[in-house]
């Protein structure tokens, strides 16, 4: 049988699928074609994103090595400068365009053979050299440091320098000497209100002991002067013996003796509160000699006690005679610091200080010990560093150990600092036997 025809309507189905699936993949074409327009749009917003945050931080850079007072110069591996901040065009007197990629040697005035090699290096120390001052002339010397450069891998790529005109750093010197001589005179002034502190409740007890003998004294003149007036004035017998009773005259004469006495005996101790005072010469300049360190420590314990008013005294355990070859004012200077610390760690009881000294072969060992809380083991290392304090602002300078180790270093000792293993802070005095 012959095959028949198609019918009309399958044709026209075949060609309706074929179109519907060509538009559906323009659709979907364009669909595609949206979604990567979109991630563009959304690739170039983040681009730009990062270029804004990467040129800020660019700006900061920049902001931050103009703001640097020192100078900074970056050379690649072959030396050539890459970067430089504000403060080394201003040290040379150039501009950043005629430095970036010019060997760095070009702007040095002086033999760079044996510092291009230093360069080279990328290793740390101060080396002091003159860059070329605009073109004509050179810099002052400049305090250099050399680092190495490294990239993203941890690899060497170039040096970094950093230095300081070595004027500046020198006015920077004699400024931190002055003002470290200023806080040390400070301490000493200090130290010196504590002792006359103690002087003057030392001095005030034979000065007012004197003061009342003479003013009895002087009331007994004017009673001597009445009795004696009258007698030379031809008063009769009676009326002299009269004269006598109201005047109290043989208590009076019966009185002087002792008065006088009292006087001289006041007198005296203030002479003797002078000459210990001389004795105590600060000057450095004073010569070593043989002193007596239990003497010493006793005059300190002395004054501390008498500055802050103190009913007790602190334990004392010291031979007669405790011989040291040193000077006396800084001997006393350094006992007067170790008992004021001590007190203040136990809050003022002179009772929990104790003072002990002993002769240990070629040398003589002073210990001042207290009871109080210790020194913390983090602080044992630091006791002796300048400033170092842990008393409240404005109740210590944190120079007065600093001093006092310094003291005995110069006289040929030491001070050491430890915790006793009873509780409470040690600090020993060690100083050549006399």
């Amino acid at each position: 049988m012959a095959r028949q025809p198609p019918l009309a309507t399958e044709s026209v189905i075949g060609e309706g699928d074929i179109a519907h699936a060509q538009e559906a993949a323009w659709i979907e074409v364009i669909r595609k074609m949206e979604e990567v327009y979109s991630d563009l749009i959304q690739y170039e917003i983040e681009l730009e994103e990062k270029n804004t945050a990467l040129e800020e931080a660019q700006r900061f850079i920049t902001s931050v090595l103009s703001s640097v007072s020192d100078i900074l110069v970056v050379c690649d591996p072959k030396g050539r400068i890459q970067q430089v901040n504000l403060a080394f065009l201003r040290l040379t007197d150039m501009a950043e365009i005629d430095l970036v990629g010019r060997p760095l040697a070009d702007f040095l005035a002086e033999d760079v053979g044996t510092l291009c090699h230093w360069l080279e290096a990328g290793q740390g120390g101060d080396r002091e050299v003159r860059f070329v001052h605009g073109g004509n002339g050179a810099t002052d010397p400049v305090a250099l440091t050399c680092a190495t450069l490294l990239d993203h891998r941890g690899l060497p790529a170039g040096t970094v320098l950093t230095g300081r005109p070595v004027g500046e750093l020198r006015r920077a010197y004699e400024a931190l000497k002055q003002a470290q001589a200023q806080l040390v005179q400070q301490e000493k002034m200090a130290s010196l209100g504590r002792l006359i502190a103690g002087v003057a409740h030392e001095l005030n007890n034979p000065i007012s002991f004197i003061v009342g003998n003479v003013h009895v004294l002087t009331k007994y003149r004017e009673r001597l002067e009445a009795y004696l007036g009258a007698i030379h004035h031809g008063v009769s017998e009676p009326e002299r013996e009269v004269l006598r009773r109201t005047l109290r005259i043989d208590a009076l004469i019966a009185d002087l003796p002792a008065l006088i006495a009292g006087t001289q005996e006041g007198a005296q101790r203030v002479a003797d509160i002078v000459k210990s005072l001389k004795r105590l010469s600060f000057s450095h300049g004073a010569a070593a000699e043989a002193v007596n360190l239990s003497e010493i420590a006793e005059n300190a314990v002395h004054w501390v006690v008498k500055g802050r008013n103190l009913p007790d005294l602190p334990r004392l355990d010291l031979p007669d005679v405790l011989l040291a070859k040193g000077q006396a004012g800084q001997l006393h200077q350094v006992l007067v610091n170790l008992v004021e610390n001590a007190l203040d760690a136990v809050d003022g009881r002179a009772q929990g200080v104790s003072l002990l000294g002993h002769r240990d072969g070629d040398s003589v060992v002073l210990d001042v010990r207290d009871d109080g809380p210790g020194i913390a083991p983090q602080n044992l290392g630091k006791v002796f560093e300048p400033f170092f304090t842990t008393k409240p602002v404005g109740q210590g300078t944190g120079l007065g150990l600093w001093i006092s180790y310094g003291i005995a270093r110069d006289h040929g000792g030491e001070l050491l600092a430890s915790n006793r293993p009873e509780g409470g802070a040690c600090l020993r005095l060690r100083l050549p036997a006399g």
